[in-house]
């Protein structure tokens, strides 16, 4: 596997981190959007997602977006179009299928994940949505300026899975997820929800590859939503 970081604006230090696996055929692609509250990219959804999805056979890419000082929503998401943009111009060398290319997003990051997803110019084939922000509720708290993203939903978006955990109280299921499914139902857009009875916010992968750097936070329920998504990209949406 070759692993780099190409920049992709100097001006707020936003690169991609590559995570490339050596293959005679290109490979789905999956662009991981962590979460962290716009103070920092919590490192139990970059790097350690990234190999998960590589074992699956993904060419995996995690966009590092302004956080901290240089914290701003709306740049947050012109760096995952640049990202996307990106990954299509170069994907002979990167070896990645671009009709097989979608993006995952935990959290804060799964608002900018749904947001990408609903672009009129969307690259993103599929979408998978952890425990995300879907309404601009948590704004105060994260010092940003951000939108309702299931406003966007239309009949153009792509196929989404979604999960979240019952005792979630940072992003509770009916501010929500409840409210995105709803979107995605009314828009007739292909969509799979897991809302588990066990489990949190904040989890990542919910196993002890993520625990080890999350306070020794797991889950082995709530970490079913990793097998069951990789399913349902193979059996709905027809990719791997």
């Amino acid at each position: 596997m070759d692993i780099k970081n190409i920049t992709l604006d100097s001006t707020n230090n936003s690169s991609l981190t590559i995570y490339q696996s050596n293959t005679n055929v290109a490979l789905p692609g999956i662009v991981i959007i962590a979460g962290g509250s716009y103070k920092e990219l919590q490192e139990r959804d970059t790097e350690r997602v990234a190999l998960q999805f590589a074992t699956q056979a993904f060419q995996s890419f995690v966009v590092n977006y302004p956080v901290e000082e240089q914290k701003n929503y709306t740049a947050a998401k012109e760096v995952i179009t640049q990202a996307f943009s990106y990954i299509a111009d170069h994907a002979s060398q990167l070896q990645v299928d671009i009709n097989q290319l979608g993006i995952i997003g935990f959290s804060a990051g799964g608002q900018l994940a749904a947001a990408y997803s609903n672009q009129e110019a969307t690259l993103a084939k599929f979408a998978l949505l952890g425990y995300p922000v879907i309404k601009p509720t948590l704004d105060e708290k994260m010092g940003v300026k951000s939108e309702d993203v299931s406003q966007f939903v239309s009949t153009n978006t792509p196929p989404t899975f979604i999960w979240g955990a019952v005792n979630d109280q940072v992003t509770p299921f009916l501010e929500h997820i409840h409210v995105y499914t709803e979107a995605l139902a009314r828009n007739s857009v292909p969509f799979e929800v897991h809302e588990f009875g066990t489990g949190d916010h904040g989890i990542a992968l919910a196993n002890k590859w993520t625990s080890v750097v999350n306070n020794d936070r797991l889950d082995p329920h709530m970490s079913r939503w990793f097998p069951l998504s990789i399913e349902w990209l193979e059996k709905v949406v027809g990719i791997l």
